[in-house]
C-alpha cells in the first residue's frame, strides 16, 4: 500500500454520486437510514428531522492552518452558515446546510486540502493529537508530525477492505493524555526517551475498555507498521456480523483477554514486517522558528510557549460552539500573523499558537465568546436536537447549567469540567470525566421522563485512568440545581473541587441522593 499523500483533488471523482444521492434524499426518494449508510463515507449526515445536513471537516492532528480557517470563514459569509461545532475528535463541523450548500462546500474544501471523506461511517476517523504538540513546555516530544503522517497513510484505507467502525488513532505527547490515547482503537503514547508506547483495542461507549499495551519504546518513524497491523488484526478477529460489536475493543473478550489479544496483534505485526513492505517514515520534527519581538501578554487565557517570547491564546466557546462572528474575526486577524494556526483539542477548546504578545492581544479581541471558568470549559456532544442517534439535548443541558451556575455566583474552581453525552456513544467522553452525564430516562408517575445518568470519579490521565461510578439518573430539569448545590458546598469548604473531592470522596453521593429519585 502506498505511503504517499493522496492528492485531495482525486476525491472529486466521488462527488457526483454524493450530489445525486443527496438530491434524491431531499426529494423524499430515499429513507434517512439508507442515506445515512451512504453519506457517512463523505463525512456528512442528515441532521435529526431530515431537513438539513452537517459536514465534518477533517483536521488531522487538530491542526487548522490560516488557509483552512479562511475557507471556513468564507463558507460562513458566502453560504450564510449559521452554526459550527468544534468536535471531541478535533474536527470542525458545519451545520444546518441545505443540499446545494453541503455539496458545494464538500468540493470547495478539497481545493484548500480539507478532505471530508471517511469522516463518518465505517472508516478511519480524524487522527487525533495532543493540541499543544511542539509548543508545550513539559511535553516529551512533538508528536504532531507523526500524527499527520498517520492521517495521510490512513486515507489509503478509506477504499480498502472493510474496516472496524470508527477506527480512531491517537497520539499523546505527555501523561496528560488529552487524546485518551491509552484507550482508543490505537494510541501512540510519547515517552521521555523520545519513543512511543503503543496501546490498542480500547474505547468508550457501550462496554468500555482501556487499551492493551501491545508494544513499548518503538521508534516513532515505525508507526505505520503498527497501524497496518491493527487493520490486519481486525480483519482476522473483528466481529463483522454484529454491528454493535464491530469495534476493536470487543476483540479483547473475543480472544480471551488482554494477553491473548496482544499475542494476536503482535503476530500480525510480524506479518507486516516479514512482508518486506517499507513503511518506515523519515521524520525529524522541525522546531518553531518564529521568535518573539519583545511584546508580552498575560492573563487567564494566555499560555507562554516553550519558545521564548511566544504565546498561545486559549479560546473555549461554550459547548464547542463558536459564534460565527468570532470565527470570521479570528480568521481575518490570523491572516496577518506569521505562523499562527489553531490547534483544536478533544475538550472542544481551540488554542491559537505562535503569537507574539501584541498578536495575542489581537486574537483575544477577536474571540470574546470564551469560557469564564473551569466549569464553563465543560464538554458536550452536539446533542439530540441535531444528531440522528442522540437521545437528549446535551448542548441545551450545558447551556442551562452554565446559566444556573453564573446566577448562583459560584467561584471558579467550585465545579470541575464536566462531560455530557446525549446517548451511550460517549462522544462527550462522560465515562472518564470527573463528573459525567449521559442521556437517559427515568420513570415519574409511571411515565418516562428525560434524564441524564450521572457518572462520578472518572479520570483520563495516563497511569490513573478510571471509569466513573454510576450513581443513578437525574431528571434533566434537576441537573442545574444539583450542580449548584454541589458547587455551593465545595465553595463553602474553601477548597476547589479537586481538593474537596479528595478530602470527601463520598460527599458527592450524599449531595446527589435527593436528585436521584
Amino acid at each position: 500500500m502506498s505511503m504517499g499523500k493522496i492528492d485531495p483533488q482525486s476525491w472529486k471523482q466521488d462527488l457526483p454520486a454524493f450530489r445525486e444521492k443527496t438530491n434524491e434524499f431531499y426529494a423524499g426518494e430515499s429513507t434517512v437510514g439508507a442515506y445515512k449508510g451512504f453519506s457517512g463515507y463523505y463525512g456528512s449526515y442528515a441532521q435529526k428531522g431530515g431537513k438539513a445536513s452537517m459536514l465534518r471537516l477533517r483536521m488531522p492532528g487538530g491542526r487548522v492552518t490560516k488557509e483552512k480557517l479562511a475557507f471556513v470563514a468564507r463558507a460562513i459569509r458566502e453560504y450564510k452558515v449559521a452554526r459550527a461545532h468544534f468536535t471531541t475528535c478535533q474536527t470542525i463541523q458545519l451545520h444546518d446546510l441545505d443540499a446545494d450548500t453541503v455539496c458545494a462546500l464538500m468540493e470547495q474544501a478539497l481545493d484548500v486540502g480539507i478532505v471530508t471523506m471517511g469522516g463518518g461511517g465505517d472508516f478511519p476517523r480524524n487522527v487525533m493529537c495532543s493540541p499543544l504538540s511542539g509548543v508545550q513546555a513539559d511535553e516529551y516530544f512533538d508528536t504532531l508530525p507523526y500524527a499527520e503522517a498517520a492521517g495521510d497513510y490512513l486515507m489509503h484505507f478509506i477504499k480498502a477492505e472493510k474496516m472496524p467502525r470508527k477506527l480512531k488513532v491517537c497520539f499523546s505527547n505527555s501523561p496528560a493524555n488529552q487524546t485518551h490515547a491509552t484507550y482508543r482503537d490505537l494510541g501512540f503514547v510519547a515517552r521521555p526517551d523520545g519513543k512511543f508506547d503503543v496501546y490498542s483495542a480500547g474505547g468508550l461507549g457501550n462496554n468500555p475498555l482501556f487499551g492493551v499495551k501491545v508494544a513499548e519504546a518503538i521508534d516513532p518513524n515505525c508507526i505505520l507498521y503498527y497501524i497496518k497491523a491493527m487493520w490486519l488484526t481486525f480483519r482476522s478477529y473483528g466481529n463483522y456480523e454484529n454491528r454493535g460489536k464491530a469495534r476493536t475493543r470487543y476483540m479483547q473478550e473475543a480472544l480471551g483477554g488482554a494477553e491473548n489479544y496482544k499475542r494476536a496483534y503482535l503476530e500480525k505485526l510480524d506479518e507486516v514486517i516479514a512482508s518486506g513492505e517499507d513503511l518506515t517514515l523519515n521524520i525529524t520534527p522541525a522546531p518553531v522558528t518564529k521568535t518573539g519581538d519583545g511584546s508580552t501578554a498575560s492573563g487567564p487565557r494566555i499560555l507562554p510557549q516553550k519558545q521564548a517570547g511566544l504565546y498561545t491564546v486559549v479560546w473555549h466557546p461554550i459547548g464547542g460552539q463558536p459564534s460565527m462572528e468570532s470565527l470570521c474575526a479570528l480568521s481575518d486577524a490570523m491572516q496577518t500573523i506569521p505562523d499562527a494556526e489553531i490547534r483544536l483539542a478533544p475538550d472542544e477548546t481551540a488554542y491559537i499558537v505562535n503569537l507574539t504578545g501584541a498578536e495575542a492581544e489581537k486574537v483575544l479581541t477577536a474571540t470574546p465568546d470564551s469560557a469564564q471558568s473551569l466549569f464553563e470549559t465543560s464538554v458536550s456532544c452536539i446533542g439530540g436536537l441535531t444528531c440522528q442517534v442522540g437521545l437528549r439535548d446535551s448542548q441545551g443541558l450545558l447551556a442551562a447549567c452554565v446559566k444556573a451556575v453564573r446566577e448562583a455566583g459560584l467561584p471558579d474552581g467550585a465545579l470541575p469540567q464536566i462531560h455530557i453525552s446525549g446517548c451511550p456513544s460517549s462522544c462527550g467522553t462522560h465515562q472518564t470525566g470527573t463528573i459525567g452525564f449521559r442521556g437517559a430516562s427515568r420513570p415519574v408517575g409511571g411515565k418516562p421522563q428525560p434524564g441524564f445518568q450521572l457518572f462520578v470519579g472518572g479520570c483520563d490521565r495516563q497511569g490513573s485512568e478510571t471509569m466513573g461510578r454510576i450513581l443513578g439518573v437525574v431528571l434533566e430539569a434537576d441537573v442545574p440545581a444539583f450542580l449548584v448545590a454541589l458547587g455551593r458546598e465545595v465553595a463553602a469548604s474553601g477548597m476547589d473541587y479537586a481538593a474537596w473531592s479528595a478530602a470527601n470522596p463520598d460527599a458527592i453521593d450524599r449531595i446527589a441522593a435527593p436528585y436521584l429519585g
